[in-house]
Parts: structure tokens; C-alpha cells; sequence
């Protein structure tokens, strides 16, 4: 079973990436969190590897972090969770939040994971609310108060997300959750906005 791949970029794209290792290329799925930290096309790479196995096909997923590739298999072992899932949840939530909005069994943030209803957010945090705490994944600085996004930016970002096409209660959900220096320029509060939205 493959655990962890060493090559170089051969293709990335939003969803997967191609390592090539020795001349042979890997298609790799990837969340987006992997995605947006990957060197360009041609730059060496590590990424470690859960493989999936089915009576048809291998599937590879890969991650830049150990963390991420532990929260990918701890989703895999909930019911209903499958491989497709369990990667769309980690391109649309950070692990440290995730481990902590289990923790504390925030129904409403898991919700907001598209994909995620009432029903799966109650039964992520029944099953995994408990081995989170116990893996210690859960980190001490989510406990901290958020810098938050400035009233001045905040407006400027809604009003170019809402033209785009998004709801302005998730764009407000969204800005509510970044973390940023007070002085941060609207374009880097946009991207940081964008990534989180983008499915």
C-alpha cells in the first residue's frame, strides 16, 4: 500500500495533481487545501498518500500535511463518509477549525460544509468529538479571539462576492471565520474569502 509519494509536479489542477516518480506518474486527488500550497508544475514534491482500493479501481489521496491525512482517514471511519466526501470537507474547512468545531460540537459551522446537512453534522460530531480530543488534535489557539476582517473591508469584499454571485449570509459567515491583521488590503481578505467558498 502506497503512503507517501516523492517526485516532482508533472500536472495540478483544483482536484488532483500528477507526481512523477521515476518516470511514472501518479494521479493523486488532493483537497483544495493541499492544492492552493502546491509549488509550480516541474518543482519537487512529497505528499502523503491514504489509497483506496476498490474492486475496480485504486484511487490515491493525497495530502501536504500528516494532520490532513489524519483527519481524511478519522472522516472515512464515519458512517455514510466515503473517500469523495471526506476530501470536499477538508477543501472547504481547515483541520484545526475542523478539530474544533467537533470539539465543541458546532452543528451550524459543519452545516455550512457543502455536502454536510443537519443530520451528518450531528453524526460527525457524535462519532468524532471524542477521538479528536483524545488525539489531541484539537489545537489550544482556537480558544484565542479572532482579529476578525475590518468594517471598511468587509463591505467592499460582500458587495464583490455577492456580485459573483454568492449569498450575502454565507459571504457574512465566511468573513466572520478569517483570521487576519487589521491592516490586511482587501484583495488578500478576497482571496482568503474565495478559497473558502470555492467548491
Amino acid at each position: 500500500m502506497i503512503a507517501l509519494l516523492t517526485g516532482k509536479i508533472a500536472l495540478k489542477s483544483p482536484d488532483a495533481v500528477i507526481v512523477d516518480v521515476n518516470g511514472v506518474g501518479y494521479r493523486v486527488q488532493i483537497p483544495f487545501s493541499t492544492y492552493f500550497a502546491l509549488p509550480d508544475e516541474g518543482a519537487p514534491l512529497s505528499l502523503h498518500i491514504h489509497t483506496n482500493v476498490k474492486e475496480d479501481a485504486i484511487h490515491l489521496y493525497g495530502f501536504l500535511t500528516q494532520q490532513e491525512k489524519q483527519f481524511f482517514q478519522l472522516l472515512l471511519g464515519v458512517t455514510g463518509v466515503g473517500p469523495k466526501l471526506a476530501r470536499d470537507i477538508l477543501s472547504n474547512i481547515q483541520p484545526d477549525e475542523l478539530a474544533s468545531a467537533l470539539a465543541r460540537g458546532d452543528l451550524a459551522r459543519l452545516s455550512a460544509i457543502p455536502g454536510i446537512g443537519k443530520k451528518s453534522a450531528e453524526r460527525l460530531v457524535l462519532e468524532l468529538k471524542d477521538k479528536v480530543v483524545k488525539l489531541g488534535l484539537v489545537s489550544g489557539q482556537q480558544s484565542r479571539p479572532q482579529a476578525g476582517v475590518p468594517e471598511s473591508v468587509r463591505d467592499d469584499v460582500t458587495s464583490a462576492l455577492t456580485n459573483l454571485g454568492y449569498k450575502e449570509a454565507v459571504v457574512a459567515k465566511v468573513l466572520a471565520e478569517i483570521d487576519t491583521d487589521s491592516g490586511a488590503p482587501m484583495e488578500t481578505i478576497l482571496k482568503l474569502a474565495l478559497k473558502r467558498l470555492m467548491k
